[in-house]
């Protein structure tokens, strides 16, 4: 059942939870994370990258949209790292309820000024918006950050950029990286939860992918309700579908499919379980 993302993150801020927002580019990976939901009866959140958006408009959106409706469990839809006020725009006008407005490359007064305009943008449709405070380093779809730009979210402006911008969830910047971890990866608890005392609205993790259980489950516990995860259900499938063609014959495309569709759905139910979504639909 289509539902919308301040349900769920709501749920999961007062349950203790997180939900778990993968990124999709096609039918297969809208198949894998609404079966491994159903059968975590878990809500779950389809997102699309701006990239994908790119690559299948309208029609990708609609995809997400009517499986999300079809779905046994609670299916929210959402635009993933936009700063294109255009693509937000046709994101919304295509139907989906809540965006991501990233004005985080942008300085700070530029970011709350870009990220307010979204978000009244967003609001008079009826839709939901996530922004970004600080810039989480690492490369995800094209989208690269040297690590010597990023910069870590400051809990002294946080409250002051959630009440100037108006948004219902913030990204923060606690040392995640987009993409894979090409060291240990250290995250800034007390950061965070200093973060979490400082605002009321859901808090997201990005670049989830990669990150120990034990620093997944220690975000949750302090305070965050919505996780990303896109790189390794990229992998899962690629890796799949480059197994099963190095084997000999040539398989049946829609055999091909399903064993990427079967990856990629592990991982999430793996990750569900993880956040302790599972149980909770």
């Amino acid at each position: 059942m289509i539902t919308t993302t301040q349900a769920l993150l709501r749920l999961a801020q007062a349950g203790g939870y997180a939900i778990g927002a993968f990124n999709v580019y096609n039918l297969e990976g809208v198949k894998a994370v609404i079966g491994a939901a159903e059968s975590e009866c878990s809500p779950v959140m389809l997102q699309i990258h701006p990239g994908a958006l790119k690559y299948g408009g309208p029609p990708l959106v609609a995809l997400c949209l009517s499986a999300a409706e079809r779905a046994r469990v609670p299916v929210a839809v959402h635009l993933d790292h936009s700063s294109s006020p255009k693509a937000i725009s046709e994101a919304l006008d295509a139907g989906l309820p809540s965006v991501m407005a990233d004005g985080s490359h942008l300085s700070y007064a530029e970011n709350v000024s870009f990220t307010r305009e979204m978000a009244e943008l967003a609001h008079a449709r009826g839709a939901a918006v996530e922004a970004e405070l600080g810039r989480i380093s690492g490369t995800e779809d094209g989208l690269t950050v040297a690590e010597f730009e990023a910069r870590f979210t400051d809990p002294r402006q946080a409250a002051d950029f959630v009440a100037q911008t108006g948004v219902d969830a913030l990204a923060v910047c606690i040392g995640n990286v987009h993409g894979k971890y090409h060291r240990e990866p250290d995250l800034d608890f007390p950061r965070l939860a200093a973060v979490r005392a400082a605002v009321d609205v859901p808090l997201v993790l990005h670049g989830a992918s990669g990150l120990p259980e034990h620093m997944v489950r220690e975000s949750i516990a302090l305070g965050i309700t919505k996780i990303n995860v896109n790189t390794e259900l990229r992998d899962a499938f690629i890796g799949a579908l480059r197994d099963r063609l190095a084997q000999a014959g040539s398989p049946d495309l829609v055999e091909l499919l399903d064993g990427g569709v079967a990856a990629m759905q592990a991982v999430v139910a793996e990750k569900l379980r993880q956040f302790g979504s599972s149980g909770r639909a």
